[in-house]
């Protein structure tokens, strides 16, 4: 029981941090939460070195039995993704789909090779040498945009519509791929698996195109449960039972769960929402499904800003975390730059496409609860643990990105606006049809 009532004061903590931010920071809440959690945790660990009031014992046995990584890999990331992908514009996501297929697939391979080689250089530079596998392994889970974060920040600034279902998107699906990416590295560094095709491709069809086919299964099956009632609370927990009884069975059968509450996402706020939901339903599915969203957004980055109380930084752990901010920056350039160089000839995009894309891929609570999955005493680095050193990066980055990234993120968006949209039509078609 204690861990519930610590998971009950915590939420009611992240509330109250939200009502706070209206008249002091009037920040977006994510950003509010995240900073007022942080700042928690350094007075706490302060007090501590103080000698005033000791919390670091407590929060060293409880925060583990919390569980950051069940908790979202097992549980939030089904709501979240779900609420997420109720809002899609299906015919804006069909009109987007080569940007956003090239940015989930080819930009998450991109990044993570450029963010494990750069890493590789780094640690060889500062005569901390760590194997390549392990560099790789550090990139897969860092490259993919974090939905929570990216959805949760993006939610109301109404950024320019092409752009913004791109950067929605893209943080939607490429958290499937990156997964698989993981967890293929993740086998070759700690199974003694072997990264041949036939591996891979088997890795990929059970965990993504599973989890796509499973979506499509329980969104159909959804989709007509909805339509064949009129009562309106059984509508509602209809759509409550995809991000729970569905998730779970996604896990179940070892399928990507985030790619099938996507796409079920998708069928629910596409077609069902039209043809299931009265007009008055509606409204209640979108209040009921937001309400959800933003108490566990504000939760889960709670959790992400006490995490440091955990963590004891010594000096090198800062310059680790500030090349960590640096190089998954650089690669996150490289990975939006080169989709792009193809697709500029193709079509026409608005100026502030590529600043927003790269400056808007944070990274979040999924990065911390994927460098978290790393076994502990696996490996070590000078005989320092490597997920300790992997999950101090990951931290840095996430806060960075949470922090700064998605705080100063609002005034490039609000400068966008100023720009018209560009037409989506291929860049030859318009030609032909000037001439």
């Amino acid at each position: 029981m204690e861990v519930y009532y610590t998971f009950c004061f915590l939420a009611a903590v992240s509330v109250f941090l939200g009502f706070l931010n209206q008249y002091v920071l009037r920040a977006q809440t994510t950003i509010a939460i995240t900073t007022g959690a942080l700042a928690l945790s350094l007075i706490v660990t302060g007090l501590g070195k103080l000698g005033i009031v000791e919390l670091r014992t407590w929060a060293d046995q409880l925060l583990p039995l919390l569980n950051l990584e069940d908790i979202l890999l097992k549980g939030m990331l089904g709501f979240l993704l779900f609420a997420g992908s109720l809002h899609i514009d299906l015919l804006e996501l069909r009109n987007q789909k080569l940007e956003i297929g090239l940015l989930a697939i080819v930009g998450t391979l991109i990044s993570t090779f450029a963010v494990g080689g750069l890493l590789y250089w780094f640690l060889m530079l500062i005569n901390m040498p760590v194997a390549f596998i392990y560099c790789l392994l550090f990139g897969a889970l860092i490259s993919p945009t974090d939905p929570i974060a990216v959805l949760a920040i993006m939610k109301n600034l109404k950024a320019p519509e092409q752009v913004s279902i791109q950067v929605e998107g893209e943080s939607l699906f490429n958290d499937g791929f990156g997964i698989v990416v993981f967890a293929v590295i993740y086998a070759v560094a700690f199974e003694g698996g072997q990264p041949t095709v036939p591996a891979v491709a088997e890795l990929f069809v059970l965990e993504a195109i599973g989890g796509i086919l499973l979506g499509l299964i329980i969104g159909g099956l959804f989709h007509w449960l909805i339509c064949c009632t009129d009562d309106h609370s059984l509508e509602l927990l209809l759509t409550l039972v995809i991000p729970t009884a569905g998730f779970s069975l996604a896990n179940i059968l070892g399928v990507s769960g985030a790619l099938a509450m996507v796409v079920s996402g998708i069928i629910i706020g596409n077609f069902t929402r039209e043809r299931g939901f009265s007009r008055v339903s509606q409204h209640e599915l979108d209040n009921f499904w937001n309400i959800t969203e933003d108490f566990l957004n504000g939760l889960l980055f709670l959790l992400v800003g006490l995490f440091l109380i955990t963590i004891d930084l010594r000096p090198a752990d800062y310059l680790l975390m500030v090349a960590g901010i640096v190089i998954v920056l650089m690669a996150r350039v490289l990975a939006v730059g080169v989709p792009f160089l193809y697709l500029k000839r193709r079509r026409s995009y608005h100026p502030y496409t590529n600043r927003i894309l790269i400056w808007g891929g944070l990274k979040g609570g999924l990065a911390l609860a994927l460098a978290m999955s790393i076994p502990s005493g696996s490996a070590f680095v000078q005989g320092q643990d490597l997920r300790y050193l992997w999950v101090v990066m990951t931290y840095g980055v996430v806060l960075f990105s949470i922090v700064v990234q998605g705080s100063t993120i609002a005034p490039l968006i609000r400068r966008s606006r100023e720009f018209a949209e560009p037409e989506s039509a291929p860049a030859s078609d318009q030609q032909h049809t000037a001439n």
